[in-house]
C-alpha cells in the first residue's frame, strides 16, 4: 500500500485522524491544503477571495494531481472531489477513504467558515453544499468509515482494519 487519502467534509476529523494514523502506522502525514498554501505563498482564504472558488478548485485540483509522494497518509481539502484529475491521481496513488460524519456534526464543528478557507457558492448554505459533496465522496471512495459517535483511536482503528 503506498498511500491513504483522506476525503471528507471540512470538520470531518481528516487532519486530526490523519496525523494520528500516520504515527500509528509509521507513514508520513500530508496535508494538501498546507501544500497549496506552500505552493501558493498565500493561506486558503486569501486564495479564496482573490480568485474566487472556482479559481481556487483549479489550483486544488492541479496540486493534488501532481503530487507524487509515498508511505504517507494525505489529508484533502473537503473540494478536492471537484476535480477529476486530482482525485484520478490520488485514486492511483493510494486508498481513498471517505470520513463520513453526519450534517449536524460538521455544523456544530465548522463555526466561521470563512476563516477555514471553505469554498462555498454566494447563497449556498452549508447544508447545500454538504447534500452536493456527499456523493462525489461516496462516489470515489475505496472504503467509507462512519465517524459518527467514535473516538479518534476508533476511527484509526477501523481504517488500519479496513486497509
Amino acid at each position: 500500500m503506498d498511500n491513504i487519502v483522506l476525503i471528507g467534509m471540512p470538520g470531518a476529523g481528516k487532519s486530526t485522524i490523519g496525523v494520528v494514523l500516520a504515527k500509528n502506522i509509521g507513514y508520513s502525514f500530508v496535508d494538501s491544503d498546507l501544500v497549496i498554501q506552500e505552493k501558493e505563498g498565500k493561506l486558503l482564504h486569501e486564495i479564496i477571495s482573490e480568485i474566487g472558488d472556482d479559481g481556487f478548485r483549479e489550483v486544488e485540483n492541479r496540486v493534488n494531481a501532481g503530487l507524487k509522494i509515498k508511505k504517507s497518509i494525505i489529508a484533502t481539502g473537503g473540494s478536492v472531489v471537484y476535480g477529476k484529475e486530482a482525485m484520478d491521481n490520488l485514486k492511483k496513488i493510494g486508498k481513498v477513504v471517505y470520513l463520513k460524519q453526519d450534517y449536524q456534526e460538521i455544523k456544530k464543528r465548522l463555526g466561521d467558515l470563512s476563516k477555514r478557507g471553505v469554498t462555498i457558492k454566494g447563497g449556498q448554505t452549508l447544508k447545500d453544499l454538504y447534500d452536493e459533496r456527499v456523493p462525489l465522496y461516496e462516489k470515489y471512495a475505496d472504503i467509507v468509515i462512519d465517524c459518527q459517535n467514535k473516538s479518534i483511536r476508533e476511527i484509526v482503528e477501523e481504517v488500519k482494519e479496513s486497509i
